[in-house]
């Protein structure tokens, strides 16, 4: 029976194994491993060894070392399917999927014709289109619809084109588009591929959506563009270009504020000035005008708000973070318990941030958040 390694290799040879499949120096991986077997273990157990996740194939694969992929998979057994592991953007992704991210097409190539799963998911709900249009990798994006990868392939995380428009990549986005991708399918708290672009303020992604017939008002998201956008400072341009795309000014947000009073509150005049003409009346502004919302709002948004609309604002918003964090969204969910947590301290909200946070890699907020749990919540 073929005995496993001898020892374990230390931090250094893992390091030193690790480069030379970066560099693609076949030589020196083989003598690293020679060494690690002693000459008489089982070489295929090189495969347990990892850093972050990341195996000797995955890393490869990632800087689309070929020569060093068939060795490791022709010679080795290595499987191009082996999922990597960690709470990180690793976390189930396998060698195929990372290949894709070289945009090298006979890497990929390679890897599809020895058994690489074009379905299979990571633990994101990514397959390899996904992640290939995630890095902007057109070569690849075109190879793999070539082959016949659904375009709209979605395990409940979004599709192709929503992770193109998540990551601002506008032209995998469009090869997509081009391709049929349906732009307005939703993900549950996160919203659609239109959404997702202002979020990442890619005024590129959003044009291209709407050149494909996105839906300018994301109808099913828990906020219309238009809201999202006049609630932040620096999206002027982005308000402008919803508006003449056509977007709604009249969708109001959670607690019943129109985008042009949402304007007036950040005191944002050229904002207002765009809204106001297209905004309907609101009965509760004795002066209608410009100047007449710029008023009302700012007296409306000093007037201590009611205790129930502080809790239903905080809990619309923890309800779409537990919903980002089961999709392992974790910088999103923190994003929006953070917004949680400015409407009202709760411990739950804290704790959950605090989850989201070590999942991240950052002990010190996850602490921080946790002991501010403890204290709201002693028992």
């Amino acid at each position: 029976m073929t005995q496993p390694l001898v020892y374990c290799p230390d931090d250094a040879l893992k390091k030193d194994l690790m480069n030379a499949a970066i560099d693609g120096n076949l030589g020196l991986l083989k003598g690293i491993i020679k060494n690690l077997t002693k000459g008489k273990g089982d070489p295929s157990a090189i495969f347990s060894f990892n850093i972050n996740g990341y195996s000797v194939l995955h890393t490869a694969a990632c800087f689309a070392q070929l020569d060093v992929c068939k060795y490791l998979v022709e010679e080795l057994n290595g499987d191009v399917n082996a999922p990597g592991y960690g709470a990180g953007a690793l976390g189930g992704a396998t060698p195929f999927m990372l290949s894709a991210s070289s945009d090298d097409v006979a890497t990929v190539k390679y890897f599809l014709d020895h058994g690489g799963d074009i379905l299979k998911a990571d633990d994101k709900g990514r397959t390899v289109l996904h992640h290939a249009v995630a890095a902007g990798c057109c070569n690849v994006t075109e190879f793999l619809l070539s082959k016949g990868v659904p375009i709209d392939i979605n395990y409940g995380r979004g599709t192709p084109a929503f992770v193109a428009a998540a990551n601002g990549k506008d032209n995998t986005l469009k090869i997509l588009l081009d391709h049929n991708a349906n732009p307005n399918i939703i993900v549950t708290s996160l919203g659609s591929p239109l959404f997702m672009a202002l979020t990442q303020r890619s005024l590129k992604c959003m044009e291209t959506l709407v050149e494909a017939g996105a839906d300018i008002n994301c109808k099913g998201c828990a906020m219309s563009p238009l809201v999202y956008a006049t609630m932040r400072e620096g999206c002027t341009n982005f308000i402008r270009f919803l508006l003449k795309a056509g977007a709604h000014p009249n969708i109001p947000d959670d607690l019943g504020r129109l985008p042009v009073v949402l304007a007036a509150v950040r005191d944002c005049m050229e904002e207002v000035e765009m809204l106001f003409p297209l905004t309907s009346p609101i009965p509760n502004v004795p002066n209608w005008s410009v100047e007449g919302v710029v008023s009302h709002a700012k007296i409306e948004d000093k007037k201590p708000r009611e205790l129930r609309d502080h809790q239903r604002r905080r809990n619309f918003l923890k309800l779409q973070a537990d919903a980002a964090f089961e999709q392992k969204e974790y910088k999103i969910a923190s994003q929006l318990y953070d917004m949680a947590i400015c409407h009202e301290e709760c411990a739950t909200v804290y704790c959950n941030r605090s989850l989201c946070k070590l999942l991240m890699g950052d002990g010190k907020g996850a602490l921080s958040d946790a002991l501010r749990c403890r204290v709201l919540q002693p028992d």
